[in-house]
Formats: C-alpha cells, sequence, structure tokens
C-alpha cells in the first residue's frame, strides 16, 4: 500500500493547490459547514469535540484510534449536515483519523501548533488538557476560517483508500464468520466450555 500521509496535499505545513481546483475548505467554504468537529490525535486514544455552526456541543468525549469507531462518530455527526474534522496532527499517529474522515466524506483540515498555543492562551484555564485542546481547535474552525489549512487527497488516492477500508470491512466480516462458526462447533462438542470462554 503506497504512503497515504505521503499523498496528501498538506503533511506538514501549508497545502499546495492544484492550478485551477481549489482546495475543498477555504474561508469562503466555511458557510457550508454545519458540524466542526476537532480531534486531538493520540497513538491509542483521541479526544473528539464537535460543534454546531451555533457553537452547541454535540460531541465530547476520547474515542479509540480504530477505524470502527472514527467511521461511527463521523457517519453520526454527518447526520447533522456537512463535517468538517480538523486534527493537531495530518501525518503519523493522526492519518488513520484524517483517512476515515476523508472516505466518510468529510472536508478535513489541521491547526497548525503555532496557531495552537496563541489560541489557548486566550481561553480561560491552565494546563494542557485534551477537552481545552479540542474546544479550541473546534471554536478556532467555527470563528476563525482562515487558520485551519486543508487537506485533500487527489482522486487517485481517494480511490485506493475506498479500496483499503472497503477490505478492511471484507476482513472484519469474514472473522465475525469464523468467530460465529467456531463457537458453534465448539457448543456442540463442549458446550460449557463455550460458556466460560464466552
Amino acid at each position: 500500500m503506497r504512503n497515504v500521509a505521503a499523498d496528501l496535499r498538506c503533511p506538514g505545513g501549508p497545502p499546495a493547490v492544484t492550478p485551477g481546483r481549489e482546495s475543498p475548505v477555504t474561508s469562503n467554504d466555511f458557510t457550508t459547514i454545519d458540524v466542526f468537529c476537532a480531534l486531538d490525535v493520540g497513538k491509542s486514544t483521541h479526544h473528539g469535540t464537535a460543534l454546531l455552526r451555533d457553537g452547541r456541543t454535540v460531541f465530547d468525549k476520547p474515542l479509540p484510534n480504530g477505524e470502527p469507531q472514527l467511521r461511527e462518530l463521523f457517519t453520526r455527526l454527518g447526520r447533522k449536515g456537512k463535517v468538517l474534522v480538523v486534527v493537531d496532527q495530518p501525518a503519523s499517529i493522526g492519518t488513520l483519523a484524517v483517512t476515515v474522515a476523508l472516505a466518510s466524506g468529510c472536508d478535513v483540515a489541521y491547526l497548525p501548533g503555532l496557531s495552537m498555543r496563541r489560541l489557548a492562551d486566550l481561553h480561560p484555564g491552565t494546563g494542557e488538557t485534551d477537552t481545552r485542546d479540542t474546544y479550541v481547535i473546534a471554536d478556532a474552525a467555527r470563528t476563525l476560517p482562515h487558520l485551519p489549512h486543508s487537506i485533500e487527497a487527489d482522486e487517485s488516492v481517494r480511490a485506493e483508500l475506498t479500496m483499503v477500508l472497503g477490505h478492511d470491512d471484507d476482513l472484519a466480516q469474514d472473522a465475525t464468520r469464523t468467530s460465529n462458526r467456531l463457537r458453534g462447533l465448539l457448543t456442540s462438542i463442549h458446550p460449557a466450555l463455550e460458556r466460560v470462554l464466552g
């Protein structure tokens, strides 16, 4: 599989925009966003905060760094309208979140660390808590649309992501079917052991 992070248009700085083709998230496009979802990404767990355009919080909790959980969150938020996902790190530990968000049809952007630190100084509270950081990121995307930098995969990468994520779904379904067959076989041979294994 190709390195997805390397194919994203802005892994370490402001995004490059193909001539004649606008980036999907610009200051003008923010009028079409209904939900601003910020992720403070981590190796095993992210913290997410999602705000509606009027500032109401509709999500604020940790979630595992796993495709099913991310996909479920983006799908749920998508029922409220067009979603912008903003991360604090677009590559490395943030790659899966970016990949799933793009594949789920969300617009995706990242907030540079310097902007994040300056904004955090303007918000009440002390310490670097995940809840505070994600609120700062989401609120910045909602009220200061010029700060986040868009992340966009080209069409070939989108097609590859769709194929890979679809393959993951097939593998998960195969694993479930295999587990069910083994449990059925174990029940017929040794019901008590199957109950112990759960």
